[in-house]
């Protein structure tokens, strides 16, 4: 079995609640966060696989289609494939938020979908987000976790952005 990254998207790869996007709809208004594509690219090059695990309740409230979403991750994964990053998945909760299902975080469905799938060990893998559902979820999955943003959570660390949270993520991964 091998371990993973999972990255939550939104406010930990791209922006969100910006001046410039309230929220990706379309792929023209995906902007990726400063240093977050050569974040990936280096946890890429050290040889783990990276994941994105997303909420994506636009489509079940009707805000966007599931074919717009698809395009919004291709525009993602060729952004950060630019700078030599490699999203292997990306795994989606297309449901309404309050709709009950496994998938949705704080659930640990897609992690634990995703580990089934790509023979993925769970307790040696890190979930990485910038909310307290994102942490719950990689915790119920048995993930060691790392949160992005200044607040006191209950993940294992915390970093200030993607890119500061690489040597931190490298180390939990290895350890």
């Amino acid at each position: 079995m091998k371990k993973a990254i999972f990255l939550d998207r939104d406010g930990v790869l791209n922006e969100v609640l910006t001046e410039r996007v309230k929220f990706v709809n379309r792929p023209g208004q995906l902007f990726l966060l400063d240093g977050a594509a050569e974040a990936v690219a280096e946890l890429s090059k050290a040889g783990y696989e990276i994941f994105v695990v997303t909420n994506q309740g636009g489509v079940g409230l009707g805000f966007m289609k599931e074919t717009q979403l698809q395009e919004i991750h291709g525009r993602m994964i060729e952004m950060i494939k630019e700078h030599g990053g490699e999203i292997k998945e990306v795994a989606y909760c297309p449901h309404k938020p309050k709709e009950g299902c496994e998938c949705r975080k704080p659930n640990a469905g897609m992690l634990i979908s995703l580990a089934n799938r790509h023979n993925i060990h769970l307790p040696g893998s890190v979930m990485v987000g910038d909310h307290e559902r994102d942490i719950e979820a990689g915790k119920k999955a048995g993930c060691k976790t790392v949160f992005i943003g200044t607040e006191e959570t209950g993940a294992d660390e915390k970093a200030p952005s993607l890119k500061d949270a690489v040597p931190i993520i490298l180390h939990l991964i290895e350890a």
